[in-house]
C-alpha cells in the first residue's frame, strides 16, 4: 500500500529518497551503456570502467580522500564489517594486536562485528558516553592498550544525531599507532568530513542515507600510513582485492553523483535543515513544554531531532500518526519491543526511553510540512495523555 499523497516523510535517518538528478544520471547505465566495468577489452567495458572511476573520485572528494582509497561496497553495514573484521583479522594473522575499542552507542553492525572477532580470539572494550551522547576523548585514550588494533566510533549517531569529536580521536589514535574507523553513514554529505585533517584511517559510507539508491556504499581505506585489511569475500580480486564481485555500475555512478551534489550543497542545505529542526522544536514546545531533547543540540547533525514526551508510549504515538513517517530507536524482536540501547546509554530509564521519537528532516522537507507535522504530533500526544488540546503555536 502506498502512503497517502498528503503523507509527510520525516524519517530521513532511516533512508532518503533518491534525488531525481541522481536517477537521471543513473538510468542510462542500466540499458544504454550496460558494459561490465571489469571487461576492459572492449568499448562497452571501458566506458563502464571510466564511469566507475569518475564516481570513485566524486566519493573521494566528499571526504577529502584520493580516488584509489575508495572501495565500493553494498552499503555501510558491509563497509563496517570489512573495516573491523578485516583490520582485526589482519592484525591477528601477523601478531600485531587483537583489541578493539568502540562505543556503547554504536550501530548494531559495529557491535556485532566486534563480537564476531571476539569469537576468533580478539577482545573489545565498550566505552560509555555522556548524557549528551558525546564520548570523552580521554575515556577512549584510557581504553587503548598496547594490544589495541582499532578504535571504531560513529561520526554521527543514527538515533540522536550527535556528532563525535573525530579530530580529537584521530589525533589520539595516530599518536598511539592505532587505526581509527568511523561509521559515517549518517554523516557523509551532511557534515564536513576530511580524512586527513581528522586522521581517519577507515570510513564507511551508505548510499541510501545520502539520496542515492539502496545497495551501494563505500569504504575509505587509507594508503599512507596504510590501513591493512583481510578481505571477507573471495573471488576475482576486484576493488583492490578487498571486495571481489562485479560492480553494479549504475549504483556506483549514482553514489558518485549523489556525493558530488552533496559536496556542492552541504553548507546551504545544512543551514536550511537547522532552520527546519529549530522550527519543529519551537513549535512543539509552543504546544507542549513538557518534552525533552535527547543528545547535544550543539554537536548535532542538522537534520535530526530526537524528543521524548513523558507518559507517552512512542509506539502508540507512531500508530496514531497515520499521516507522518517518524520512528523510534527501538529494536524489534519477535516477541517484544525493547527500549533503545542508545537512549539507555545516555542514562534514560526504560519509561523515558520508550517515550522518544526520532524526527529526520531531509532535502525535500518543507516548512509547511514541518508545521503540519508538529501540530499532528502535539495533537496525538494530547489524545494519548487524555488531555485537552494544547495551546496553539504562534
Amino acid at each position: 500500500m502506498s502512503p497517502a499523497p498528503t503523507a509527510i516523510y520525516l524519517d530521513h535517518q532511516a533512508t532518503t529518497p533518491v534525488d531525481p538528478r541522481v536517477v537521471d544520471t543513473m538510468l542510462p547505465w542500466f540499458s544504454e551503456t550496460f558494459g561490465n566495468a571489469h571487461s576492459e577489452q572492449h568499448a562497452w567495458g571501458r566506458q563502464a570502467a571510466d564511469a566507475v572511476e569518475v564516481a570513485r573520485d566524486q566519493v573521494a572528494v566528499l571526504v577529502g580522500a584520493q580516488a584509489r582509497e575508495i572501495v565500493f561496497t553494498s552499503g555501510a553495514t558491509e563497509s563496517n564489517n570489512l573495516a573491523i573484521k578485516g583490520a582485526v583479522r589482519f592484525a591477528l594473522r601477523h601478531g600485531r594486536g587483537s583489541h578493539v575499542v568502540t562505543l556503547a552507542t554504536e550501530h548494531k553492525c559495529v557491535l556485532e562485528s566486534c563480537a564476531a572477532v571476539a569469537d576468533e580470539g580478539a577482545t573489545f572494550t565498550i566505552v560509555g558516553v555522556g548524557a549528551d551522547g558525546r564520548v570523552d576523548p580521554a575515556a577512549v585514550a584510557e581504553a587503548i592498550t598496547g594490544d589495541t588494533v582499532l578504535v571504531s566510533v560513529m561520526a554521527v549517531n543514527n538515533e540522536i544525531g550527535v556528532v563525535q569529536p573525530l579530530a580529537e580521536l584521530g589525533a589520539i589514535c595516530r599518536s598511539r599507532g592505532v587505526l581509527l574507523h568511523t561509521d559515517a553513514a549518517q554523516a557523509a554529505g551532511k557534515i564536513a568530513l576530511d580524512v586527513d585533517a581528522m586522521q581517519i584511517d577507515l570510513l564507511s559510507i551508505s548510499g541510501h542515507k545520502m539520496y542515492a539508491p539502496k545497495g551501494i556504499g563505500a569504504l575509505y581505506t587509507r594508503r599512507r600510513p596504510r590501513a591493512r585489511l583481510l578481505a571477507e569475500m573471495s573471488g576475482g580480486g576486484q576493488e583492490r582485492g578487498y571486495r571481489s564481485g562485479t560492480l553494479p555500475v549504475p549504483l556506483a555512478v549514482a553514489l558518485g553523483d549523489a556525493a558530488a551534489i552533496s559536496s556542492d550543497e552541504i553548507s546551504t542545505e545544512g543551514a536550511r535543515l537547522v532552520t527546519l529542526r529549530d522550527r519543529m522544536l519551537e513549535r512543539l514546545r509552543a504546544r507542549r513544554d513538557n518534552l525533552f531533547v535527547n543528545g547535544s543540540l550543539v554537536h548535532r547533525v542538522p537534520g535530526n531531532l530526537n524528543v521524548g514526551f513523558p507518559g507517552v508510549d512512542a509506539e502508540e504515538l507512531m500508530r496514531a500518526l497515520d499521516g507522518v513517517a517518524i520512528s523510534t530507536g527501538s529494536a524489534c524482536t519477535s516477541a517484544s519491543v525493547e527500549p533503545s540501547y542508545v537512549l539507555r546509554a545516555l542514562g534514560l530509564d526504560d519509561a523515558d526511553a520508550g517515550a522518544c521519537i526520532r524526527i529526520g528532516f531531509g532535502r525535500f522537507t518543507t516548512e509547511t510540512e514541518v508545521d503540519a507535522a508538529a501540530d499532528m504530533i502535539a495533537g496525538a500526544v494530547d489524545a494519548l495523555r487524555g488531555e485537552g488540546p494544547a495551546r496553539a503555536a504562534e
